[in-house]
């Protein structure tokens, strides 16, 4: 069968063009290490991408395969890519083209980290760490060559922009940041240039919400003084990494029976503005009077202001990643083909060797030099003559012929013939 890439490379998953934040959060993987384990004892390699509005499983094998196990594993409403299909959405997710807020940087920093999580588990094949390798690459090229990324918020500061739509300038607002880590430092940032009154950071580890008080000026809060927090707060920005909410309907219902107005008694509102995968309030807090909670979806509607201003870039750097997709998938099926040239040479390393260890017998030569002279001889004879053989297969492989290259080879190794032809 002729197909466009050498080798099998599929990706599966939900992102925000298909799922809400429950069906994200339902495909999600909430021990990355023991799926990575999992998979990888069935498929030669695989890696997992998991963010705040995205989770995909990358992996070297057919959709077949992939979707099976997805299935089995109780995951359903994913959409699958395959081939030059799943290079090409691998290539713009880099280059922030695919992105929610389109443009955004956060997503390389991602790719990096689900690079070094596979090659921890040992699930970081050759081919797919160089499909990483290349997106990065271009990735970066691209917010060289267009102005995508100018101007571009991420997330953390379209959560920022999310409060000011809701209760106007956060000048001498009280927000409170919920969480240390990659997205509670791009919230706080943000944040530091809004003059705010009070800025606060809560983190499971005291340790990292001082790191980043430090950063922006703000206050470091113990988790146990969370709820005493929120009832000080405007607005409250949740990004924790817990597998768990950590906000709760029953306590937050009981801050919020002490959160008024100082002269009229009348009820303060609570902004609650949630971006953690899996979520970090209960949904049921909605029924809380003056409690607003606002998700991931709700961000959509900040990066539609954004996105028309940078439209034009975006389409230069889509046709900058379809030029790159067709360069990449020479490389991506020359490199493919190393197993069945490995074949092949180690055919040809079979024959030499044997055929050396005679030559030597038949010189009754003992001395190391004779046998250093005889071994270079057969090295390079063998080289030589399976030289144009190996470019050729190269040149099968470029072109997604995988049926000719292997009839390459078993017409050398096994006495074989053959029958096709390779593409002109």
């Amino acid at each position: 069968m002729k197909r466009d890439l050498f080798a099998p490379f599929t990706i599966a998953g939900v992102s925000h063009h298909q799922g809400s934040v429950s069906e994200i959060e339902r495909f999600r993987f909430p021990d990355e290490e023991e799926f990575l384990h999992d998979l990888g004892r069935i498929i030669p390699g695989v890696m997992l991408l998991q963010t705040c509005n995205r989770v995909e499983v990358y992996a070297e094998a057919d959709a077949s395969v992939l979707s099976s196990v997805l299935h089995e594993r109780g995951r359903t409403g994913f959409f699958i890519r395959e081939d030059s299909e799943a290079l090409l959405h691998l290539l713009e997710l880099a280059a922030g083209i695919d992105s929610m807020i389109i443009g955004e940087d956060q997503i390389l920093g991602q790719i990096k980290k689900m690079l070094l999580c596979a090659e921890d588990a040992g699930t970081a094949s050759p081919l797919l760490s160089l499909c990483i390798k290349k997106a990065i690459h271009v990735g970066t090229d691209v917010r060289t060559r267009t102005k995508i990324n100018k101007g571009a918020v991420s997330v953390g500061s379209a959560a920022v922009q999310l409060a000011e739509d809701q209760i106007g300038s956060l000048a001498g607002r009280h927000i409170l940041v919920v969480g240390s880590g990659e997205m509670g430092l791009l919230v706080a940032q943000a944040l530091a240039a809004k003059e705010l009154s009070a800025i606060y950071v809560a983190n499971r580890t005291f340790d990292r919400a001082c790191h980043l008080a430090q950063k922006i000026s703000g206050t470091a809060v113990k988790l146990d003084d969370l709820y005493r927090y929120i009832t000080l707060s405007d607005v409250v920005i949740c990004c924790t990494a817990a597998p768990h909410p950590v906000i709760r309907y029953q306590e937050l219902a009981e801050a919020m029976r002490g959160r008024s107005w100082p002269l009229d008694g009348t009820k303060k509102p609570l902004i609650l503005i949630d971006i953690a995968q899996p979520r970090d309030v209960e949904s049921e807090v909605v029924g809380i009077d003056n409690v607003w909670l606002f998700t991931i979806d709700d961000l959509r509607k900040v990066n539609k202001k954004t996105a028309d201003t940078r439209k034009s870039e975006a389409e230069l750097a889509k046709q900058f990643v379809r030029e790159e997709l067709q360069r990449f998938i020479r490389q991506f099926n020359r490199r493919s083909a190393d197993q069945v040239l490995a074949r092949l040479h180690s055919w040809g390393d079979a024959i030499r060797i044997r055929e050396r260890d005679r030559a030597i017998c038949r010189l009754c030569a003992g001395d190391d030099r004779t046998k250093e002279i005889v071994d270079d001889l057969s090295r390079a004879l063998v080289k030589k003559m399976l030289a144009d053989l190996t470019s050729s297969i190269k040149n099968s492989a470029e072109h997604g012929d995988l049926d000719h290259a292997k009839e390459l080879v078993n017409a050398i190794t096994n006495g074989g013939e053959v029958c096709s032809q390779p593409d002109e």
